[in-house]
């Protein structure tokens, strides 16, 4: 039986799971299973993904790329080192590391998996995760949707019938699905949410207010300066995660800027009362969501019997407050918020697998699809009237078919365009493909056109357009005109990623910004070589060293870049000295 691994293709954090003998585990290697969904180039040009990528972030940002998936579907483009890499490349990184984990601990080769995605994300963004796995070397058997999983993960083997409402807040998206279980089925009734709000947001709110603090008190603006930032969005995670269990975060960043001549030191205490009204509107935001989905779903607040908390940011407790406040019921986390996505992923991989199962899955999609015609809008004619086909909600598959009919005597051409929103008017919507139908000549007018889409459980739309005197059809599938990048595209960008992960050096990143400022002459040369050697090996071991030591590790090392750029190196070997000592003790 071939293996398929379940994978959680996070915004913050990514895992991958897997059946091993019945049972659902996420795999691990020597740590938790959570894998930081970051990657990054180390000085000599290697890529690296994980735990590693995320520690050298706040050292070298422009060697590290984080929250990759809040550009799935765009056509924007990072700069990774010298290189531009599309989001499907980067994200490929993390899968291809996922699916080397788990062929490390299977001890099998593994080339299919489920990966997971946000309820509400659009067919693009889907098709680009697709597109992402392809990119890595696997074959994508099944998109499913975040909220679906982890309701798998809850209740895959559990026939009591139960109304459950799934609160998915993770790093970048927000889903919100209302989900029925009644003899072993496993039914989403909605789903509705936001692919732009999560933990990322309340991170960068705690970062405002780190700038504005230290442009008061200190009359210093870090704006622009991207290592500071990354420092100060690297403390403002981790405040955010303090405060989940204390009422104050104490932040302390040393040496964060100068002023002057003189070191600035940021020392700030964020009381948890301070943090939460400051996120409040966004959870207010996601409460507007519940509203929509309960409306969605059809059912009373009071019907909801079980609410589950997914995604890390959900740990926020006024979250947790202000949902049972709601509906007077405790919110569960009976599950790992991290990690019940990945293993709901893993379940629904063992499925396709042939596994026995005590549950079926049902499955939505949360948009409407139709088609432009002729009609009125508004009091006025106008050709830019919405006509639904498959509407938000259904049931996948879903297949649904509308007639139509032409305008004028021997019209030539029927053109079907096909919209993705839920506005009358189709300029409010989302245009996503077009499809010209030439017609029989000498057709009279109002003469009937078929359309017909079908969408797959992946949310991949087929559209037909049928003459129907005559038989004449076109078909079009949108998953092609979903693609960022064409077929050709994705075998060169596979090409790619495989040699750059192949790779020891395949970018020229040795030198130091600072280096090309610097002029010291032919003395400062084997002095810089000896602290980059130095440096290089204490980024080796930041991976596997614990978080205290991981943090003194980079301010060690800042402290050392900063002294050399001002060419005070008696202070940097001083640091030094200091690295040497921790590193002996690590090694």
């Amino acid at each position: 039986m071939e293996p398929i691994i379940g994978i959680d293709l996070g915004t913050t954090n990514s895992e991958v799971g897997f059946i091993v003998d019945g049972k659902t585990e996420i795999l691990k290697e020597k740590d938790n299973g959570i894998v930081p969904s970051c990657v990054g180039l180390t000085e000599s040009g290697t890529v690296i993904v994980g735990i590693a990528a995320r520690n050298q972030a706040t050292l070298y940002p422009e060697k590290t790329v984080l929250s990759i998936k809040r550009l799935m579907g765009s056509n924007e483009q990072v700069l990774l080192g010298e290189n531009h890499y599309t989001p499907q490349e980067i994200s490929a990184f993390i899968l291809k590391e996922l699916k080397e984990r788990a062929q490390r601990v299977t001890g099998k080769t593994v080339s299919k998996a489920v990966i997971t995605t946000p309820a509400y994300f659009t067919d693009i963004q889907r098709q680009a995760t697709r597109e992402a796995g392809e990119i890595a070397g696997l074959t994508v058997v099944r998109i499913l949707n975040e909220p679906t999983a982890a309701a798998l993960a809850y209740e895959s083997s559990d026939a009591m019938a139960r109304t459950i409402m799934v609160y998915d807040l993770g790093g970048g998206t927000f889903d919100v699905s209302i989900v029925r279980i009644e003899d072993g089925v496993v039914e989403v009734l909605s789903s509705t949410g936001d692919n732009h709000l999560g933990g990322d947001d309340f991170d960068h709110e705690i970062e405002k207010k780190l700038l504005a603090h230290l442009k008061q008190e200190c009359d210093v603006d870090l704006t622009e300066d991207l290592i500071a930032r990354a420092r100060l969005k690297r403390a403002a995670e981790k405040a955010k995660i303090e405060l989940s269990s204390a009422p104050y975060a104490a932040i302390e960043e040393d040496h964060i800027a100068k002023s002057g001549k003189k070191d600035v030191h940021l020392s700030y205490e964020l009381s948890r009362m301070e943090f939460e009204d400051a996120i409040d509107g966004y959870l207010q935001k996601t409460m507007e969501s519940v509203n929509k989905a309960l409306k969605d779903a059809d059912i009373l607040p009071s019907a909801l019997e079980k609410i589950i908390l997914v995604g890390g940011s959900t740990r926020i407790p006024k979250l947790s407050v202000m949902l049972e406040e709601t509906f007077g019921i405790l919110p569960n986390q009976e599950i790992d918020p991290d990690l019940c996505v990945a293993m709901g992923a893993a379940i629904q991989a063992g499925r396709e697998m042939g596994l026995d199962s005590s549950s079926v899955l049902l499955d939505v999609t949360p948009y409407t699809f139709g088609t432009a015609a002729l009609g009125e809008l508004d009091g006025m004619v106008s050709e830019n009237v919405f006509v639904p086909l498959i509407r938000r909600n259904s049931k996948l598959p879903a297949i649904k078919s509308e007639v139509f009919w032409t305008v004028i005597p021997d019209q030539v051409m029927a053109k079907v365009e096909v919209y993705q929103g839920e506005n009358s008017n189709t300029l409010d919507n989302v245009l996503i493909g077009t499809y010209n139908l030439d017609l029989s000549p000498r057709q009279p007018p109002n003469s009937p056109v078929v359309v017909k889409y079908e969408l797959d459980l992946n949310g991949i739309l087929k559209v037909t357009a049928i003459e129907k005197n005559t038989g004449k059809r076109i078909t079009g599938v949108i998953e092609n005109a979903f693609s960022q990048i064409s077929h050709d595209g994705v075998s060169m960008s596979k090409s790619k990623i495989d040699d750059v992960w192949a790779s020891d050096a395949i970018i020229d990143v040795s030198h130091d910004e600072g280096d090309s400022h610097r002029d010291d002459g032919a003395e400062s040369e084997p002095e810089g070589g000896e602290f980059q050697a130095l440096i290089a090996n204490a980024r080796e071991l930041l991976e596997d060293a614990a978080s205290e030591d991981s943090e003194e590790i980079i301010n060690l090392i800042e402290d050392i870049n900063n002294n050399l750029k001002e060419g005070n190196l008696d202070a940097a070997r001083e640091s030094a000295e200091a690295l040497e000592d921790i590193l002996f003790y690590l090694e």
